[in-house]
């Protein structure tokens, strides 16, 4: 492949809650669901895209995304995944479909999010990466993103095959796609399609009706576990039986639609995309579903609260500061670290990317990942109070704490206008590339270089305090008080 493979379209965020039901309400005759586990993943175009990168192609994603917590989590999800997500703005709120589910089996699904959101333009780097891509597919589940102007007229113009799997509430697809893919009931209303005639005629009259209003290359209606029914240029329909397969079908359109690009992508026909799409989603129904074809499942940090004077802490407190500058037609900047012992080095640079915006968000490493970076001595000060100093900071205006090695999945949640780093990153006559800046391009944003007030360490401090500590104790049998007092007075 040339270039990545594209995923576009609508995601939402999906979550399996299951548990025990042992009694009923006692004020209304309904199940009382107790939970044991529930399970966070990206649903729509996000699902698609995490099962593309699952079979081992370097995918990225553009999508909508809201500035809240859904979002948040979305980003983490997709990161933990091997997606690259493209972010474009959205008003309201991040779609959510949570499924209450016992022993298997879905009780009721409750939707949350609200009316469908507008989607903001693409950056030129979403531009860019279209006309790249080695395929595209758009996963359409009817909210907005393809139906936007700018990116059909980039689908429309680029050279890489294009599969469309559409949504009766969606828009058509762009003229000259490569293969659409609906399921039987999305063929059957797209194309307005009467009844009368066998299944197998219903499903060949919709997807011919198709292919010829959307000047579609082919048609493939999925037909469950009865395979896929292919309509191209010929006047006879390939029809591709599927392996027999029980299982949780959820997905299963996607997993078909993903490996069919993906095939499509490596020089296949259609017709050897569709049969490879087949055997690809019958093989995941058998293997057990969405359950089995996902990564472990990533853990959710917790937000720290600061309780008296405000919450400045948390995906909640940095989306509204965002939202909030954004509305205004405001600058958001944004600066990381691990801020371990807090000194006049990071004040400098903190005050100093304030001025850049309207706005100044920290990204912080939790604990877990400055064990990680730096040993597991560190940090020595917890997650919770260096959240508290900085955002006592009058130039700070939210904390957010994100537990991955990088702050990549927050930059793609956040989506700043300006990311900011130190002054050591310009060593070398200021020739380095901050790894963050293209993530930042993606949707326009960029990445500058604030001075560093030189002798100020973190780890000089630590280790100047703990070798004024060795073999010393306070006077009174206390080992260590060295140490504390060395940290004390390099605050």
């Amino acid at each position: 492949m040339a270039g990545p493979v594209v995923v576009l379209g609508d995601t939402l965020l999906d979550r399996d809650v299951e548990g025990l039901v042992n009694r009923l309400c006692p004020d209304s005759p309904v199940p009382v669901l107790d939970e044991t586990t529930a399970v966070d993943r990206p649903g729509g175009a996000g699902l698609a895209a995490v099962f593309a990168a699952a079979l081992d192609a370097e995918v990225a994603l553009v999508t909508a995304v809201a500035d809240d917590a859904g979002g948040a989590r979305l980003g983490t999800l997709l990161a933990a995944a091997g997606v690259q997500l493209y972010a474009l703005p959205l008003t309201g709120a991040t779609p959510e479909k949570i499924r209450l589910r016992a022993r298997g089996r879905v009780l009721l699904r409750h939707d949350r999010g609200g009316a469908t959101g507008v989607p903001g333009e693409p950056s030129e780097a979403v531009l860019r990466l279209l006309a790249a891509a080695s395929a595209v597919l758009v996963s359409d589940y009817g909210r907005g993103v393809a139906g936007h102007p700018a990116l059909r007229a980039a689908l429309a113009a680029t050279r890489a095959p294009v599969v469309w799997d559409p949504h009766p509430r969606g828009p058509a697809a762009v003229p000259g796609v490569h293969l659409a893919t609906p399921n039987e009931p999305e063929a059957r209303e797209l194309a307005k399609t009467p009844p009368g005639g066998s299944r197998l005629a219903a499903a060949s009259r919709s997807a011919q009706a198709l292919r010829r209003r959307w000047q579609a290359g082919a048609v493939a209606v999925t037909l469950g576990g009865d395979g896929a029914l292919l309509c191209h240029a010929g006047s006879t329909p390939l029809v591709v039986p599927a392996p027999a397969a029980e299982g949780d079908t959820c997905g299963a359109g996607d997993r078909f639609a993903a490996a069919a690009t993906l095939a499509l992508a490596r020089g296949a026909l259609v017709s050897e995309a569709v049969q490879e799409a087949v055997t690809e989603a019958s093989a995941y129904v058998a293997d057990g579903g969405v359950a089995a074809a996902l990564p472990p499942p990533v853990r959710a940090v917790a937000p720290t609260v600061v309780t008296g004077g405000g919450d400045r802490i948390g995906a909640g407190a940095a989306g509204e500061v965002v939202a909030r500058v954004r509305a205004a037609g405001g600058t958001v900047v944004a600066t990381g670290g691990c801020f371990d012992l807090l000194h006049a080095g990071h004040v400098a640079t903190l005050q100093a990317a304030r001025q850049l915006g309207d706005c100044l968000i920290v990204c912080l490493n939790s604990d877990t990942g400055v064990a990680g970076l730096k040993g597991p001595e560190r940090p020595v000060v917890p997650q919770g109070d260096r959240g508290r100093l900085l955002a006592a900071l009058g130039c700070v205006d939210a904390v957010l704490i994100f537990d991955e090695p990088t702050p990549h999945a927050a930059l793609s949640w956040l989506r700043p206008d300006i990311w900011v780093k130190g002054g050591d990153y310009a060593s070398g006559g200021g020739t380095q590339t901050l790894p963050e800046s293209e993530i930042l391009a993606r949707w326009g944003g960029h990445t500058v270089v604030v001075p560093y007030l030189d002798g100020r360490s973190t780890t000089d401090m630590i280790a100047a305090a703990r070798a004024g500590s060795a073999g010393r104790d306070d006077g009174a049998g206390r080992p260590g008080a060295g140490l504390r007092r060395g940290v004390r007075g390099a605050r």
